[in-house]
């Protein structure tokens, strides 16, 4: 198979835009030259993927792939937004709601709000009997989910104070290869260094070194030691490599916990780079990194021999100046030339790098929580987050968050991946100290005057009536109270017999 199964918890329309994404990566890695289209497409309609829903093995024609290669062309600064399947217009709307029902569900609700949704349906269904020009009434599903993300919910009286798929290993044959245009595939991998640091408190700690080359030319994106091996160290540093080189077409990486987390996947996702993952138990796919180490290990850590006391920092700085001043100005022996200069005579496909904001909001993960009716927070890692009051009718909501960072989380729209609202922690302390705001209404028609039930609700007006249609008594008798004499009639025949 040419894809690896994603996972299922991201939405239908995102793993299409991946597959689709992986599917044309190829051609937008190494444009193909003139003439040179039909097959490279033909190529690619004959490979076997793996279906984003089914996880069944399919194939895509080639006027197919062509129509992607030419939506992820047209915008280029985003070629994710270009792939996925389309959101329907009707999406989150109610068509077989019309506004005569709307009116009566939000009369019915103004005059008791306190019924439960199945009662205002049936009293709704006995008012659609009587007044047919209210029209056709809907199922109770939807008018539930209407009422709901209305705001149209149930007010509870008051209680009183009583009251993971492993694969098996195949070997295969190993072959060189190299990317033709700069920035089509970059290749990134921790090392774990030789020699360890030593901590503002006096320990001594192992270090390990995330470095990041381009295929084509064997430059140095980016290079920089960290404490530990996490997802927070790989983003922190790849994100500094596409601020100064841009955006690559694929990303290479091995398998390890750091680059599947979710921030990783997701992050790389919403950028339009493809993760291309090494086979399992084949770290020479990636060999262009390992022999990487080799200089780290052969040139750069021996002349720190003479360092006894060696910091984070001073190892940082001077593994910057040796890839800035050495590596990728010296002259590499298989490409003949620096990688600096390679760099300059060699067609990039590389796109221009988002701000720095846009980055870190990229590399998040995306969760879905129910919102606490309450106090209108969510949960998130063991943490509160206050969802702001306009929010306060979602059921559900959709956030994304670092695992490293709960300073704030993100609130987007599950429809087009917009943010709404940034969340910050709950602070019951300040919440005690501050005041209340009055809730905004969210209904668009508001009134400022106060109404009142008036009669017998419908439903209970057609029991009675067909009660009196019956002609039959009340099946009960009055109780009569002992304390007042009954009045007597008497008749004057039975006086006279007395």
């Amino acid at each position: 198979m040419n894809t690896p199964e994603k996972s299922s918890n991201q939405p239908t329309r995102l793993r299409w835009a991946q597959l689709r994404l992986m599917v044309i990566g190829p051609l937008l890695a190494a444009p193909p030259e003139p003439g040179e289209l039909k097959t490279r497409l033909r190529e690619l309609a004959e490979k076997t993927w793996l279906h984003p829903t089914t996880g069944k093995p399919t194939t895509f024609g080639m006027s197919t792939i062509e129509r992607w290669l030419y939506a992820a062309r047209s915008n280029g600064n985003d070629p994710v937004s270009a792939l996925e399947r389309k959101t329907h217009a009707l999406a989150g709307q109610h068509p077989s709601m019309i506004e005569s029902i709307r009116a009566a569900v939000r009369a019915q609700h103004r005059d008791h709000p306190r019924w439960s949704y199945q009662l205002h349906y049936d009293n709704l269904r006995v008012l659609a009997e009587k007044q047919p020009e209210l029209g056709q009434l809907p199922s109770y599903a939807s008018v539930r989910r209407w009422m709901k993300r209305s705001g149209l919910l149930r007010v509870k009286r008051k209680k009183s104070r009583k009251d993971e798929q492993s694969t098996e290993f195949v070997p295969r044959e190993q072959r060189s290869f190299e990317v033709k245009y700069a920035h089509a595939l970059w290749h990134l991998d921790f090392h774990k260094g030789s020699r360890k640091v030593v901590l503002p408190d006096g320990r001594w700690h192992s270090v390990q070194l995330l470095g990041i080359l381009v295929d084509c030319t064997r430059l140095c994106c980016h290079l920089q030691w960290y404490l530990t091996e996490d997802t927070q160290a790989l983003v922190h540093a790849l994100s500094q490599a596409l601020l100064k080189r841009g955006l690559p077409r694929m990303l290479m990486t091995d398998n390890g916990a750091a680059m599947l987390a979710d921030e990783t996947e997701e992050g790389l996702s919403r950028l339009g780079i493809v993760h291309a993952l090494t086979l399992p138990y084949t770290p020479e796919q990636n060999a262009k990194q390992e022999c990487f180490w080799v200089q780290i290990e052969g040139r750069l850590m021996p002349m720190l021999d003479g360092v006894e006391e060696l910091t984070l920092k001073s190892l940082n700085d001077a593994t910057l100046a040796w890839v800035e001043g050495e590596y990728n100005h010296r002259l590499h022996r298989e490409l003949g030339c620096s990688p600096i200069h390679r760099l300059v005579n060699t067609k990039s496909v590389a796109r221009p790098a988002p701000e720095s904001e846009v980055l870190r909001r990229a590399f998040r993960r995306t969760i879905t929580r129910s919102q606490r009716q309450s106090d209108g927070t969510v949960s998130v890692v063991g943490r509160r987050f206050e969802v702001p009051s306009r929010f306060r009718t979602l059921e559900t909501v959709t956030l994304r968050y670092a695992a490293w960072d709960l300073t704030t989380v993100e609130l987007v729209d599950p429809h087009t991946h917009m943010s709404l609202a940034t969340l910050l922690p709950l602070d019951k302390q300040r919440n005690a100290e501050s005041g209340r705001r009055v809730l905004e209404s969210i209904e668009v028609e508001t009134s400022g005057e106060t109404h009142r039930a008036v009669g017998v609700a419908p439903l209970l007006q057609k029991h009675i009536e067909q009660q009196q249609a019956l002609g039959t008594p009340p099946a009960y008798l009055p109780l009569m109270h002992r304390d007042k004499e009954p009045t007597v009639t008497v008749d004057v025949k039975d006086e006279e017999v007395f």
